[in-house]
């Protein structure tokens, strides 16, 4: 790891049967790393799979979305003194290896906020909600991206302390790459060799991807309305 040390933040909400495999396939990709997962108040065993594999545990407690849960784990991160720090989401499993990628871009100089873009695109629905989020980062900061809400990302710690605290829930990706962008940040993807747990068109991934939008349309408000009054 080119002497840098890192620590891996997994957001996580009922990925019980795959966050153990998660955490161990990331123990053992960055040997030495801390390990920190932010549970959303799962009610299943995730919290307990997670703190079984070696990581340790963030709860909130209850149900407060991704970008509250992550950002809690990230904030203990932040308290080990990393100079990098691995996000990613708790149903990668054993792809989460490919990782690694992202890590040794941003350690090689290439920018200071690197976002896995998948290498094959899995589930999914007619592309609205990530078509809207596209949409947004450009019209809010003039980038072009092709993953414009993936979780896996690496980034510098100074980096990750300016994006602080997340936007919530579902908008927790879309307010990083807008918050980096405009605090001078590179952002910039990598495409990687990734698996996760895929949302069909069925009522379930239709609603998913309706709450997801209407984050996105918040987060989207909130850092045009923040730049008018900056």
């Amino acid at each position: 790891m080119s002497g840098e040390q890192l620590a891996v933040v997994i957001a996580a909400y009922n990925e019980g049967d795959r966050i153990a495999a998660t955490v161990g396939t990331l123990t053992e990709a960055f040997p030495g790393a801390a390990v920190f997962v932010g549970d959303d108040g799962s009610s299943d065993d995730t919290a307990l799979r997670a703190s079984e594999a070696g990581a340790v545990v963030v709860s909130s407690g209850r149900t407060i979305g991704k970008g509250g849960a992550a950002g809690l784990a990230a904030e203990a991160a932040l308290g080990t003194d990393p100079d990098l720090v691995l996000l990613c989401d708790g149903d990668l499993a054993g792809s989460a290896a490919a990782l690694s990628a992202l890590v040794a871009a941003v350690q090689r100089g290439e920018g200071d906020l690197a976002v896995a873009q998948f290498a094959r695109k899995v589930g999914g629905g007619f592309g609205f909600a990530v078509g809207f989020a596209r949409w947004a980062i450009n019209n809010l900061v003039g980038l072009e991206m092709a993953a414009p809400i993936s979780g896996q990302r690496a980034v510098r710690a100074e980096t990750l302390k300016s994006v602080l605290p997340f936007a919530p829930r579902f908008g927790m990706e879309i307010g990083m790459t807008v918050d980096a962008t405009r605090a001078g940040y590179l952002v910039f993807e990598v495409e990687v060799d990734l698996e996760h747990r895929a949302t069909g068109r069925t009522w379930r991934g239709f609603l998913h991807r309706f709450r997801q939008l209407l984050d996105f349309v918040a987060v989207w408000l909130s850092r045009r309305l923040r730049n008018r009054f900056a």
